[in-house]
Formats: C-alpha cells, sequence, structure tokens
C-alpha cells in the first residue's frame, strides 16, 4: 500500500512538472549593438532560481538594437540593418523561442534607436537619433507592416554643445489611454507630443513639454495610474517627474533629482544616464547609470508620487544601457553593453531594494535590449 502510495505521488509530481516550469520559466529575447551585434539572442529564465541559461543566437541579422513586443505575444519586431539599409523586421516566434521573419519595412529615417508597438496593435513608432524624426510604420491585421510615414522634428537647445545643436529623438512612449505618442528628445530638451486618430491609423504633433536645461530626455514611463511621466534625463543625469494631464495631453514639470548622490557625479568618472522603469506595482522607480554601472532605486511617495532615491547598485558589469524587470516584478535585469553581460538582480517587494543573484550573470555580445516572453514553448 505504501509502495502505490508513493508510486502515486511520483507519477503526478512527474505529470505536473510541465506545468511548473511553463509557469516558472520566461524566454528572454536580446537586442545588441555595435560593434559585436550580428543578431538576437535568447534565453530561458527560471523564476525560482534566478538563474538564466546560456544565451543562444535565435536569429542573424546586423545590429537589432531594441525590439519589442506584440501584445498577443506572438511577433517580435526589431529595428535592424536590412540589406538595402535601415528599417524594421517582424519575427513570429515559434516553438521553444524561435524566431521566424515574416515582415520587413525600410525606414526613411534612416536608422532608429528605439521601437514602440502601440497598444491597439495597429501601428508601432521608431525613434531616429541621428536623423532627428520618428516614423509611423502601420502594422496590418496579420502583423505585416505597411507603409511608414516620416516625422521630421526641428530645432535644438544649444545648451550642452554637440550634442543639442539639431534634434536627436531617443525614445517613443504610448499614453495609457491610447491617445497620445510622446517622444523624449535629447537635443530639443524636452517632449514632444503627438495626438492619435481614433482609427490608430496615423498621428499629429500637438504639443511641447520642456524639461531642465541641458537634461537630454531620453526614456520615459508613465506610472500605473497613468497620472505622472518619469523621464530619465541622460545628459544631467537626473530624473524628472511631470503631472500628465490625459484629458487634454498636457504635461506640466514637477520635480528633477539626481539618479546619483552629487559625490558620486562629480568624480572623475564620466557618468551618464540611460533607462527608468517603473515596478508593476507603482511604488518604485529604477534608472540605469552608465559609468557608475549601477542602478539607482526610488521610492515613490503614495501621495505625490514624487521619488525619493534609497539605493545605488552596482550592476557587475559595464554600461548599462538598458535594464528590464520580469513580469510579475520579482527580478530585475541589466544589460552590460560594454562588458557583454546581462546580470540578475532579486527585487525586495517590500522595499524596492535589489541584492545581486551570483549564480545568474550570463555573456551576451553588446546587449542593449532586454523583452520577456511569456509565451508556451512546445
Amino acid at each position: 500500500m505504501e509502495f502505490r502510495t508513493l508510486l502515486l505521488a511520483m507519477v503526478l509530481m512527474d505529470c505536473l512538472s510541465p506545468l511548473r516550469s511553463s509557469a516558472e520559466d520566461l524566454d528572454v529575447y536580446f537586442g545588441t549593438g555595435v560593434p559585436k551585434g550580428n543578431g538576437i539572442y535568447r534565453s530561458t529564465f527560471n523564476s525560482a532560481t534566478g538563474k538564466l541559461s546560456q544565451a543562444e543566437l535565435a536569429t542573424k541579422v546586423d545590429f537589432p538594437g531594441f525590439l519589442a513586443l506584440a501584445a498577443d505575444g506572438k511577433n517580435l519586431y526589431a529595428v535592424a540593418k536590412l540589406p538595402e539599409g535601415y528599417g524594421v523586421i517582424g519575427y513570429q516566434i515559434g516553438p521553444k523561442g524561435s524566431l521566424k521573419p515574416f515582415t520587413s519595412a525600410l525606414n526613411p529615417g534612416g536608422r532608429a534607436v528605439h521601437v514602440t508597438i502601440h497598444s491597439s496593435g495597429k501601428f508601432l513608432v521608431t525613434a531616429q537619433y541621428d536623423g532627428g524624426s520618428v516614423t509611423f510604420f502601420p502594422i496590418e491585421n496579420d502583423g505585416h507592416l505597411g507603409q511608414p510615414t516620416l516625422i521630421q522634428h526641428e530645432g535644438g537647445s544649444h545648451v550642452v554643445k554637440g550634442r543639442q545643436d539639431s534634434p536627436h529623438p531617443h525614445s517613443c512612449s504610448i499614453s495609457p489611454d491610447g491617445n497620445f505618442v510622446l517622444v523624449p528628445d535629447l537635443g530639443l530638451d524636452g517632449i514632444v507630443a503627438y495626438r492619435v486618430n481614433q482609427e490608430r491609423t496615423s498621428m499629429e504633433r500637438c504639443g511641447f513639454f520642456p524639461s531642465i536645461k541641458g537634461g537630454g530626455p531620453r526614456h520615459m514611463k508613465f506610472s500605473t495610474d497613468g497620472k505622472l511621466i518619469h523621464l530619465i534625463n541622460e545628459l544631467s543625469v537626473s530624473l524628472s517627474t511631470f503631472q500628465w494631464d490625459a484629458a487634454h495631453g498636457e504635461a506640466t514639470l514637477l520635480n528633477t533629482l539626481s539618479t546619483l548622490p552629487e559625490s558620486i557625479k562629480t568624480g572623475e568618472i564620466f557618468n551618464s544616464a540611460a533607462e527608468i522603469l517603473t515596478s508593476p506595482g507603482g511604488k518604485f522607480l529604477y534608472a540605469s547609470n552608465r559609468g557608475n554601472d549601477s542602478v539607482s532605486v526610488f521610492k515613490v511617495d503614495p501621495t505625490s508620487g514624487h521619488p525619493e532615491l534609497i539605493q545605488v547598485q552596482p550592476i557587475r558589469g559595464a554600461f548599462p544601457r538598458n535594464i528590464n524587470i520580469t513580469p510579475a516584478g520579482d527580478w530585475l535585469f541589466a544589460a552590460g553593453e560594454h562588458s557583454d553581460t546581462v546580470s540578475v538582480h532579486r527585487i525586495d517587494p517590500e522595499t524596492g531594494k535589489l541584492t545581486f543573484q551570483t549564480d545568474g550573470m550570463i555573456n551576451v555580445p553588446s546587449p542593449i535590449c532586454i523583452v520577456f516572453s511569456s509565451q508556451h514553448r512546445e
């Protein structure tokens, strides 16, 4: 009788193990940059152990910098270099996280540094830092890319010579209601706003929201309640918070604070801020610092929404151009572009602080973008 009970328990454990694995495992895709970016890499992450499998080349393509996952998890889009020029490539995600290219389109603005898919899935937008433009790409019902439309930015703040003499859009963000596309422009020292039409087939410029002079806006995230915008300033290594008026599509600057203590910022190492993240619950913010090679952790005041710096966590790599948080909000990944590494850090759910996972680091050539996919792997 005891033997039968033991045998039954073993069978049940064996049957349930794939379910546990699919719940714990994530496919992780890494976009790569110059000089080593020869494709999109993929790894598997076990959220129970905090371990990443060794990264494997999922598809070979030149300089697939930033990536964006469609809302249904079936397609992955990448800005990359095509044989005839720079553009966007769409991949179908197949069994075991494989990638199969099925659509592509040239970008009239040239090389893009960022890509974002609208929540409706009807279009994506890219930002061209060097070209000073953004590009609108329609997406058909089957995921294929349509004819792109180029929108050129003009001017420059001229505060930091050599960096702000012309427009430099650095990223694109979609408002929570889907009615606006907001583009932080490093060269203009502000956020350019576009209103999206009801059919989600075009967008038109509708406003400009100044940030701090010489700040160099780079990336932004909305607060989880959609009332605030948190903007990372690359040149001043700072974080600006705006009040967001969704009804009128307007943003008002509230405050700015450094992502690093002044004693670190004034040292011999040149620092620049790169990425900003909001925790799934909205209680914490995370900002990456290149040079200091760290992630700054901020606690967000639940009443005012103002952030407070509570930790500066070394990434154990070099030049964290991109960081990302797992969908469950329990782990943070940091891409060391210059060290060819991706490190894993556990997030304390109560304090928001980070702890380095000693056996969670892997090698990826020039990683500059991290995307999670929870699609079931066959």
